[in-house]
């Protein structure tokens, strides 16, 4: 069984910043495409970022661009979201996504493109 366990979660005033971490245990899953999504409230669950299995390739949401960074030690089993300049509309829960191909597909956008979740980690950014 695959677990994958997010962190770093808070409430944070506009314009700051914070780390995310998503530790990837249990069976040897070895490292796979990796993605950070985020549901609000009443909203559907939208995609933030997917990095690929070595690092070199990241992909973001327009929204993103230019303030979050995703990145991964997969000596740690660990993905990172380090996100700054922090804005109230990036208040929601964040879940680390984990993908069984080898590769990013297509579906690197989609909640389908994943099959194992984290349970999240909240995000709260003040106005």
């Amino acid at each position: 069984q695959v677990q994958l366990v997010e962190s770093g979660g808070g409430l944070v005033q506009t314009g700051g910043s914070l780390r995310l971490s998503c530790v990837v245990s249990g069976r040897t899953f070895g490292p796979r495409p990796m993605a950070w999504f985020r549901q609000a409230p009443g909203k559907e669950r939208e995609f933030v970022s997917a990095i690929n299995t070595s690092g070199n390739m990241t992909y973001y949401a327009d929204s993103q661009k230019g303030r979050f960074t995703i990145s991964r030690d997969n000596a740690k089993n660990t993905v990172y979201l380090q996100m700054s300049g922090l804005k109230p509309e990036d208040t929601a829960v964040y879940y680390c996504a984990g993908s069984t191909a080898w590769i990013l597909g297509p579906r690197y956008r989609s909640k389908l493109g994943y099959k194992y979740w984290g349970q999240g980690t909240q995000v709260t950014v003040s106005s």
